[in-house]
């Protein structure tokens, strides 16, 4: 169940409720306006084996984090207008608006990404046939929409580290994506001057918001509010990890102590 923290920020489960279907695809809507997000989304997006239909968005810029273990042997393809790009787990993917995505998994297990659109539209998005080669005489992108974590170095801020992975190195210049690094305790609240969605993928804590908390693990996912004071708590004895956007882009670095 949802569970609302002070200033509007949210906490839900990363598969609540029913599901969209839409060919190979299964979505979960978990942070858009109706939870009162103004400019930013967090949704939760499934495929079965095989080639999913084609989507488009027409005016928001689209950021996806493949989730999965990187030493397995699960395998996607990403057509982008066509353009094929092998994506292990652990990437993240930057989508322009009315680029077509298309996704071929390879594997007998589902696929699973976590997809943030910035500003978020109204609407799910449009559908399109899958496309699966370039149109004729469209040029390949000169900056590849993929990146690795692994490829990605790490940026220590005090105790603690984050890799940026889709930022304006690839093109996005509204929205910026990372994975972060907390170790066990609670770091000073803060705020920041951006609209964020977060992802935990490994570890358990509590999610401050104010004087106000509920348990996170992996799989919640949390919406913050530009401004709202703020603190994820690592309550275990091992790393705490999670996946972020926020818009407007900037640094993860970047916060204003209560």
């Amino acid at each position: 169940m949802a569970i609302n923290l002070e200033g509007g920020c949210r906490v839900s489960e990363m598969r609540e409720g029913l599901p969209f279907e839409i060919g190979t695809l299964k979505l979960w809507p978990r942070i858009d306006r109706e939870q009162g997000a103004q400019a930013i989304s967090l949704r939760v997006l499934e495929f079965s084996p095989g080639c999913s239909q084609g989507f488009r968005n027409t005016t928001c810029d689209e950021i996806l984090y493949l989730l999965g273990e990187a030493e397995t042997d699960q395998q996607a393809t990403v057509f982008i207008d066509g353009w094929a790009y092998e994506v292990k787990p652990d990437s993240g993917i930057y989508l322009r608006p009315l680029q077509t995505l298309t996704i071929h998994n390879h594997g007998s297990s589902p696929l699973v990404m976590i997809s943030s659109r910035c500003p978020e539209p109204i609407g799910i998005c449009e559908l399109a046939p899958p496309l699966t080669s370039p149109l004729s005489g469209a040029p390949r992108p000169d900056k590849p929409p993929i990146v690795s974590l692994a490829d990605r170095p790490a940026q220590p801020t005090a105790d603690r580290w984050y890799r940026l992975l889709v930022d304006d190195v690839v093109g996005s210049t509204k929205a910026t994506q990372f994975v972060g690094s907390i170790p066990p305790g609670r770091a000073p609240d803060h705020f920041h001057q951006y609209e964020e969605v977060l992802f935990i993928l490994k570890g358990k804590g509590r999610m401050w918001a104010g004087e106000t908390n509920t348990p996170v693990a992996p799989g919640s996912c949390i919406y913050l509010p530009k401004g709202q004071v703020h603190c994820v708590e690592n309550t275990g004895t091992d790393e705490l990890r999670l996946l972020g956007v926020f818009y407007p882009a900037g640094s993860p670095s970047v916060r204003y102590d209560a």
